[in-house]
């Protein structure tokens, strides 16, 4: 789930209504690119950060990190997938509706991604596993509790360095998976903007439609910020199916009586 301020306009606005965003993904490979994008987003934030907390969360998130991305050949699968990319980029070549210098832009970005993925030796994160000292960290730390300071002592004398001297470990320690990181932001990207937003209505909160053949990797649901109503997505690729709950009964959930206004975009690359 994101936040973002896209084209949504009225007869009288000028400018964007405030929106959320709900992504569903509806295929693994997408499903784990959406968690690594969301636990880099949050490492980043909380390396910003110059709290103990912060800095614990931080490595915290670059553990599942480690966690999830060794659950595919993801390294292989981006790699492919840009170059998939970068073949239909350069079909555009010569073509007078695109621009040459943001076509040119966008392979040579695409070419630096795959050449860092393509550089990542060994496993995924695999410097990390061999460091005993962070591992015994994420061992601790899988137990609730279990990192506090008379566990670990090494580790509550880190979290007592010098700000700077944490920040340097933990951008140390995640520069190696950069490439990871960029890779999956381009793909994620390119997935995201390869539909079209169709204004729908669910009727009292309900929205149902077959797939008909219309092949998709990620729906997207996009609503006004101030709308209480919080989308609930199944599909499959005979149909679709969305129900809008009011937020302010989440302790027993209930479907929207009123209609809702939404938009919904298929993505596919």
């Amino acid at each position: 789930m994101c936040y973002d301020r896209p084209q949504f306009r009225t007869a009288i606005d000028v400018e964007p209504i405030p929106v959320i965003n709900y992504e569903y993904p509806l295929n693994e490979r997408i499903r784990t690119l959406l968690r690594l994008e969301d636990l880099f987003a949050r490492i980043g934030h909380f390396i910003e950060g110059g709290g103990t907390f912060d800095h614990h969360s931080a490595l915290i998130s670059l553990f599942e990190v480690l966690e999830v991305a060794s659950r595919a050949d993801l390294k292989v699968d981006l790699v492919q997938e840009l170059e998939r990319q970068r073949q239909i980029l350069l079909s555009f070549r010569n073509n007078p509706e695109i621009s040459e210098e943001a076509l040119s832009g966008a392979l040579y970005e695409i070419e630096q991604a795959s050449a860092a993925l393509l550089a990542m030796a060994g496993k995924i994160g695999q410097y990390l596993r061999e460091n005993e000292w962070l591992m015994a960290i994420r061992s601790r730390a899988a137990i609730p509790g279990g990192a506090c300071q008379f566990d670990l002592p090494a580790y509550h004398f880190w979290l007592n360095r010098d700000v700077e001297a944490r920040r340097r470990d933990l951008a140390n320690w995640l520069h190696p998976m950069t490439p990871l990181r960029d890779g999956l932001v381009i793909v994620l990207r390119l997935l995201r903007g390869s539909g079209r937003p169709e204004a729908l209505v669910a009727r009292r909160g309900s929205f149902q439609m077959t797939m008909g053949g219309r092949t998709a990797q990620m729906i997207r649901v996009r609503i006004p910020r101030g709308l209480a109503a919080v989308p609930e997505i199944s599909a499959n690729k005979y149909a679709l199916n969305i129900r809008f709950m009011m937020p302010e009964t989440l302790s027993r959930p209930r479907q929207s009586e009123a209609d809702v206004n939404f938009e919904l975009t298929f993505c596919n690359l």
